[in-house]
């Protein structure tokens, strides 16, 4: 019997050691996105105005993924020096018809 207890203990120390391992994994993968959210965000403060900032915010509440896509987006043109000045709301509001492109509406007839 004290085998079979010896082997059940290591089992269990070795499946502590696999959760705090995979525990302190993902802290680490949390700390990293939250760094990268607070450099987004930092990113967004000089390349955005107030009002622009405030668009994409009330969008991120039905659409966050695209949202996150345009972000990504205006980084990498902030990053590579194509945006000179701050975008405001008009510009972001051309930029997000651009980036939609055109809807094609459907009309249901019914007889």
């Amino acid at each position: 019997m004290s085998d079979i207890e010896e082997i059940r203990r290591k089992r269990l120390q070795q499946l502590q050691q696999q959760a705090l391992q995979q525990q302190s994994a993902e802290a680490e993968s949390q700390e990293k996105m939250r760094e990268f959210e607070a450099q987004k965000k930092q990113i967004m403060l000089q390349i955005l105005t107030p009002e622009a900032r405030s668009r994409l915010a009330n969008l991120r509440l039905t659409k966050k993924e695209f949202v996150d896509q345009i972000e990504l987006q205006l980084i990498q043109l902030a990053q590579s020096g194509r945006i000179k000045a701050k975008i405001n709301d008009e510009q972001l509001k051309e930029l997000l018809k651009k980036v939609t492109g055109s809807k094609r509406d459907i009309n249901i007839i019914r007889k």
